[in-house]
């Protein structure tokens, strides 16, 4: 099962990075992490898809059967790497993908507006979001090598599992419609 955790932060060194870093390690996933892979501003045009940082993307949205997506909240909304990344995908690589949404929230505004604009726009691209999804506060990090709460830890857990049920369902309900 190919989950992709996606992170959505631009920050090399952010919450966002160092927590989805670390899922992408304890579940042994396949990982986007925008604040390596610099994409070209989206404006539409049919030569911005010859961008290998593109192509990288693309490519690891179709080969993926479930996403997860992280994201930090910038005045009140995802990132704009995110958004600029989500740009250049369409509902194809959407098609029958549950999606899980992870905002990293950076004080008391909570994060929840960026979970809202996440599912905004995959709604636009008919991502399958999942109603479950977290919120990670700062006192849900550690300081130690263990980098997550032993609580916020098996919430991602439950996420994750989550997101793979729906994953497997899916691949069954689409492989018994093309037996029928």
């Amino acid at each position: 099962m190919n989950v992709l955790i996606v992170n959505g932060s631009p920050r090399t060194e952010g919450r966002t990075t160092l927590l989805t870093t670390w899922m992408a390690n304890r579940f042994q996933s396949s990982f986007i992490d925008l604040s390596e892979i610099i994409l070209p501003i989206f404006n539409g045009g049919a030569d911005q898809y010859e961008s290998k940082e593109v192509k990288m993307l693309i490519n690891a949205v179709e080969e993926a059967d479930a996403i997860l997506i992280a994201t930090p909240e910038y005045h009140g909304a995802m990132s704009g790497a995110l958004k600029n990344a989500l740009d250049f995908l369409n509902s194809s690589y959407f098609a029958h993908k549950p999606m899980g949404l992870i905002a990293v929230a950076g004080g008391g505004k909570g994060g929840i507006n960026a979970l809202n604009s996440v599912r905004t726009v995959a709604r636009a691209l008919y991502g399958n979001v999942l109603a479950k999804q977290l919120v990670i506060d700062p006192t849900d990090f550690t300081k130690g090598d263990d980098v997550i709460t032993k609580q916020m830890a098996s919430s991602i857990d439950e996420l994750f599992a989550e997101v793979k049920m729906y994953a497997a369902l899916s691949k069954k309900v689409l492989n018994e419609k093309q037996n029928v």
